[in-house]
């Protein structure tokens, strides 16, 4: 900051200084060099007559009002100095100008307040005393005027005050505007980057939801229809590998449903993908109708999977999806009490045992005959459900004719569930299903969305087993 307030390299409005040397705009330097033209003519006609009066050469009057009067161009730069000269040259009588517009711009400034104060007195002490002797001067010069004794001083006290109080007094009064309009601004300005960042912070929350809802759509399409469709590829290669009547014609078939089952899969773990991508907003002219078109597929898949959850494996129609399956049920965005619970899990394992999987089932915790009376809330039941769902469906992928093992547990306070398969067996034919890498990647984030602990990771024997904890007080039936 400059003496005058003005900070430099600064010009008003924050604008950037465009006028010479000190000046932040060209006006103002107009400005300054007219009033300094005006202080120099008035400094010299002063001096020149101070210089009679004295008995002096008027070349020295002159020359002192030649270099009086230029200060008045450091006004804004350094107003104290301009100040000291005029109160300097009051003997003489000179400098009216110089010490109105010096003081003016002083008490404008950002200098301290008792600076402006003890030079103000200084200015007004000099003007009275210069202005008394004058008086005192002239009236003595006239024998036949005898004014009473208290009036050469109260003008001088008068003229004094007139000279100096207003331009002090206004100064302030534009120095506390400027500061005032100043502080206003920058709050604006403050105003305007907090709106700024909020509005980048709502963006960033809206693309984080977008993200969220993505990548939830994600987990139920994989949940919902990979399963389904790897049951029919399973139950394709099995028909493939039993048909007695026209092996030729059923072998063909066979190939074609398990086929078109993997390009299924294979096509939707291209769509999750693209879901999951980090950057899917640098593509949201890929990405923009996904989630619909995702969660219309989920709906309908959701609605085949519960309407038909153990049908057996002859009468199933391999690759046919029932026209009239119920009301179709939005996976993608369904409410907290819709999906799977805990008593679909046994027809859950009845498609893999259909399917030619061995699979054991085991409830601990259930007093015999209250297989009904233990209720946790829907989130917590249909978790339970996804992570059976997609570790069996690991199991037919990674471990054809393993043999394997769900155990669920009810605790107080938890709900734990474990699926453990062995070794595959080497004589089961593998049914070539194509793998995306996010089953484990979606039962993690559904198991610790919840505040569960979730587990993963091959055996001693050779197997694989997942293992999760839901906390999940028990509600009533």
């Amino acid at each position: 900051m400059t003496a005058t307030g003005a900070s430099e390299g600064v010009g008003a409005r924050g604008a950037p200084v465009s006028g010479p040397w000190w000046w932040a705009r060209r006006r103002s330097a107009v400005l300054d060099v007219g009033l300094a033209a005006a202080s120099t003519v008035e400094c010299v006609f002063e001096g020149a007559r101070f210089a009679d009066g004295a008995q002096l050469p008027q070349l020295v009057g002159v020359l002192l009002g030649l270099l009086v009067g230029p200060v008045l161009l450091l006004r804004r730069r350094r107003p104290v100095v301009v100040v000291l000269v005029s109160i300097a040259v009051t003997p003489a009588v000179m400098g009216g100008l110089l010490s109105t517009v010096g003081l003016y711009t002083l008490a404008a400034s950002d200098v301290p307040r008792r600076i402006t104060a003890l030079l103000a007195s200084m200015t007004a002490a000099g003007t009275l005393v210069t202005t008394f002797l004058s008086l005192r001067q002239d009236v003595a010069a006239q024998e036949d005027f005898q004014p009473p004794g208290w009036l050469i001083p109260a003008m001088s006290l008068a003229l004094g005050l007139v000279l100096t109080a207003p331009p002090v007094l206004w100064g302030l009064y534009v120095g506390a505007r400027r500061r005032l309009v100043e502080s206003l601004r920058e709050r604006a300005d403050g105003l305007e980057r907090e709106l700024s960042l909020l509005a980048d912070r709502a963006e960033e929350r809206a693309e984080w939801a977008r993200n969220e809802e993505r990548t939830r759509i994600a987990r139920e399409m994989h949940d919902v229809v990979a399963h389904r469709v790897s049951l029919m590829v399973v139950h394709a290669a099995a028909l493939q590998a039993v048909a007695l009547k026209d092996p030729e014609k059923a072998s063909k078939n066979a190939g074609l449903v398990g086929d078109m089952g993997r390009q299924a899969l294979t096509e939707l773990r291209e769509m999750l993908g693209v879901l999951r991508t980090a950057d899917a907003a640098a593509r949201g002219d890929v990405v923009s109708g996904a989630p619909e078109r995702l969660a219309a597929v989920a709906s309908r898949a959701g609605a085949t999977v519960r309407a038909r959850p153990s049908e057996p494996f002859a009468g199933e129609g391999v690759g046919e999806a029932p026209e009239e399956a119920g009301e179709p049920v939005p996976v993608a965005g369904e409410a907290d009490s819709e999906g799977p619970h805990l008593a679909e899990l046994a027809d859950l394992v009845g498609q893999s045992r259909a399917a030619g999987m061995v699979v054991e089932l085991s409830v601990d915790g259930v007093a015999e005959g209250e297989p009904a009376g233990r209720r946790y809330a829907p989130s917590v039941e249909r978790t339970v459900y996804r992570v059976v769902q997609e570790a069996l469906t690991n199991v037919h992928k990674h471990a054809p004719g393993a043999r394997a093992r769900v155990r669920l547990a009810h605790r107080e306070g938890e709900l734990a569930v474990q699926v453990e398969n062995g070794p595959c067996e080497g004589g089961a034919a593998d049914a070539g299903l194509p793998s995306g890498g996010n089953g484990l990647v979606g039962m993690r984030e559904r198991v610790t969305a919840l505040g569960g602990v979730f587990v993963s990771g091959p055996t001693d024997a050779g197997g694989f087993r997942v293992s999760a904890v839901l906390p999940a007080p028990a509600e009533a039936a």
